[in-house]
């Protein structure tokens, strides 16, 4: 028997159904079912995860957001899933703190930190994306999963992976750092190590899952996967008191985050959840691989391609896929962009430890690094709220620091020799002051 449309939504309600409608051209508009898809046939642009908001209002409120679980699944009905959650069941709600100590070194009155360098299990926000890509390729049916990763990526793939019980396949540069490597080894998956830079190993990719019929995350399963990067911004105006920030600056590698979370901004005011206060974003790059700042700064319309050549290896993708969307975001939002240089990024990386105790990867310290720039610029005003997204741990990438600190020599366990060590630090710190 066939229910009537009323009652089957009523029924769909009692069992948590999926508000998820389809994908739609991100272009020309046209729909397609919810099937492993990259690109629309009539203008190979991107498609999106579209949904049913109608039904949403009234059912997607505060208050079931907090009866949720403290994971990225208590934002279940927002995500592109059909089931129940099938990975990352301990992935995101990640901390978001005041920083009153960075804040008062910048002179800024409203400092907030997200700090995905804390997510689990891999440590960067890439784990809310791979949790949503993940359950959606064990919907599907795939057995193997993979993908094209500057590191983070292909730790988290692997991690979650081995949890869920399926084959992985992480495809990575050649000259990706130790830690990166052995982290994602750990989980036992098979890593391919492809000789040039990551738009290399895409483009690769992207022919493996034509002819292998896997899931890679970041191609076949891009609508789904980029849709767990909301979560980041959900988690955002939660933790601000179902408020958003003025300010939101957000590193940019393929271009996945940056356009998410204003998108999850823009779905909790639709709801009604949050209140519009016309939240801007702003556009972290290294200034070793920038095409979407450059192409910002510049007014382009379209940002050219670039050969990476930075220490944020985790962000250094020269021709992002979703580079024009943010280009997109920052114009209608009335934001900006910045670049930070390596000198100006291992700075940061030593600010943000110092000041708050958070030790961030590369990508952190760029965005950060940027932050600076753009508040001392006027760009950013220094009296307005302002979020600081750090996406990944410094754990990972330590070999950057190499060189960067000054140390006391080995001591014998006499108190006199503790005592000269003493004087030692004392004339750095004298040393550090008089130079700054």
């Amino acid at each position: 028997m066939i229910l009537p449309f009323e009652s089957r939504l009523s029924l769909g309600r009692r069992l948590k159904m999926s508000y998820v409608a389809h994908l739609r051209c991100k272009e020309c508009g046209k729909t397609y079912p919810l099937t492993p898809r990259t690109v629309c046939d009539v203008d190979f642009a991107p498609v999106e995860v579209d949904y049913h908001y109608d039904r949403m209002q009234g059912n997607v409120t505060r208050a079931s957001i907090e009866a949720g679980p403290r994971s990225l699944w208590r934002y279940k009905d927002l995500l592109p899933i059909e089931g129940q959650p099938q990975a990352g069941l301990r992935s995101g709600f990640t901390p978001l703190f005041k920083a009153e100590r960075l804040a008062a070194e910048l002179g800024v009155k409203e400092l907030y930190i997200k700090d995905d360098s804390a997510n689990y299990p891999s440590f960067s926000y890439k784990d809310r994306v791979v949790a949503v890509a993940i359950t959606k390729a064990k919907e599907f049916g795939f057995d193997t999963v993979g993908c094209a990763s500057t590191g983070n990526l292909a730790h988290s793939v692997a991690a979650h992976a081995a949890a869920a019980g399926m084959k992985a396949f992480v495809m990575i540069p050649h000259d990706l750092e130790e830690g990166k490597i052995i982290g994602t080894l750990v989980f036992g998956p098979k890593m391919v190590k492809i000789q040039g830079n990551y738009d290399d190993v895409n483009r690769l990719c992207t022919q493996i899952a034509d002819k292998y019929g896997w899931a890679i995350v970041n191609v076949n399963l891009r609508p789904y996967y980029t849709e767990g990067a909301k979560t980041h911004g959900f988690e955002i105006a939660e933790q601000l008191g179902w408020k958003l920030p003025q300010h939101t600056v957000v590193p940019v590698a393929g271009g996945t985050i940056l356009p998410k979370i204003y998108k999850a901004y823009q779905e909790f005011i639709k709801l009604g959840i949050v209140e519009d206060n016309g939240p801007r974003m702003y556009a972290a790059q290294a200034a070793g691989c920038n095409p979407v700042v450059d192409a910002i700064e510049k007014g382009l319309e379209l940002f050219k391609p670039q050969k990476p050549n930075t220490i944020a290896k985790s962000i250094a993708i020269g021709n992002p896929a979703d580079g024009f969307y943010v280009q997109q975001v920052i114009k209608n939002s009335g934001g900006w962009g910045a670049a930070a240089t390596d000198a100006e990024i291992l700075d940061a990386i030593k600010l943000l430890a110092r000041t708050e105790g958070v030790f961030t990867e590369p990508a952190g310290g760029t965005t950060l690094a940027c932050a600076i720039k753009l508040i001392q610029s006027g760009k950013i005003p220094a009296n307005e709220s302002i979020t600081v997204c750090i996406t990944g741990n410094g754990l990972k990438t330590i070999e950057v620091l190499q060189g960067q600190f000054v140390t006391a020599p080995a001591i014998p366990a006499k108190l006199a020799a503790f005592d000269e060590v003493v004087a030692f630090y004392e004339e750095q710190a004298a040393a550090a002051v008089s130079a700054s």
